[in-house]
């Protein structure tokens, strides 16, 4: 009885020290998020989205320009980075043994924990420094380097969940090895594949560092990839450095559209992931 009691006490403290450590890892996400909310929900309207911003010292404006530089941002590193990474952990799952998959899965480790500001110090010198004027090309580029390892290796992982039988099904009714890693084995794993697409996508929307050194940031709105361009995390890092008042509300408020961004793109994620365990079942 004495062991059922203590065996009952030792299980209860382990569940209450698991809660307490859940709590204290959700605690500051949520101090984040409510700080944003009262500090930028005011500065929030319609002019807000639709506007592009006022001279230095005037009332009103918005961040049509940052949302319309990141959307373009983003996109141009998602076209790069999205398929290079996918085939890359295809090629890195299927032939794992290979030295060229052994050498790709390193340097995606190494690259994985490169610092962002370093990554964009090198697209700078690669791409800025030859061209001789920023772009959001470059930024788009700079994002991608980022983009590449994680969805490299969260499709090698993935593909690599599919069992071996779908692939010698495949095989033994005549496909090649090409068409069956990519129309049996891709299709299997392609709901996991877009979870961490979109997961890739989120990571990168909110990099500051690499588009100071690239896309440099810009007060209008411009649609031409080869000159500087607006984004978000470039206005939040403008108007909170501003020496205007409104400039702060506006980089709180700019802040909180980037923290529903990467929240609206974490959840489509989480989504898909839903979605596929619940066919699974």
């Amino acid at each position: 009885m004495n062991r059922r009691v203590f065996r009952r006490v030792k299980s209860n403290a382990m569940v209450g020290l698991m809660v307490v450590a859940v709590v204290l890892a959700v605690l500051p996400l949520l101090f984040i998020l409510l700080n944003l909310v009262a500090k930028g929900a005011g500065s929030l309207s319609v002019a807000f989205f639709t506007r592009e911003p006022v001279p230095a010292g005037e009332t009103g404006g918005g961040v049509l320009h940052a949302i319309v530089g990141t959307l373009l941002i983003v996109g141009g590193a998602s076209l790069i980075g999205l398929p290079v990474g996918i085939a890359a952990g295809v090629y890195c799952a299927e032939y794992t043994g290979s030295r060229l998959a052994k050498a790709t899965r390193f340097l995606a480790d190494v690259m994985n924990g490169t610092p962002s500001i370093v990554v964009g110090v090198f697209a700078w010198t690669l791409i800025v420094a030859r061209q001789k004027h920023f772009s959001a090309l470059a930024g788009s580029c700079a994002l991608a380097m980022l983009m590449i390892p994680m969805v490299l290796r969260t499709t090698e992982e993935l593909i690599r969940l599919v069992p071996n039988s779908l692939r010698e099904a495949a095989l033994a009714l005549g496909y090649p090895r090409w068409r069956t890693s990519l129309g049996v084995v891709v299709r299997t794993a392609l709901p996991g594949i877009v979870t961490g697409s979109l997961l890739a996508v989120a990571r990168v929307a909110g990099e500051t560092a690499p588009l100071l050194f690239t896309a440099l940031g810009s007060q209008y709105l411009s649609y031409r990839l080869n000159e500087p361009m607006a984004a978000l995390p470039l206005t939040v890092y403008t108007y909170a450095i501003g020496p205007y008042e409104e400039w702060h509300q506006y980089a709180w408020a700019t802040a909180l559209v980037l923290i529903l961004v990467v929240l609206v793109l974490s959840l489509a994620a989480r989504l898909a992931t839903r979605r596929r365990f619940t066919a699974n079942g």
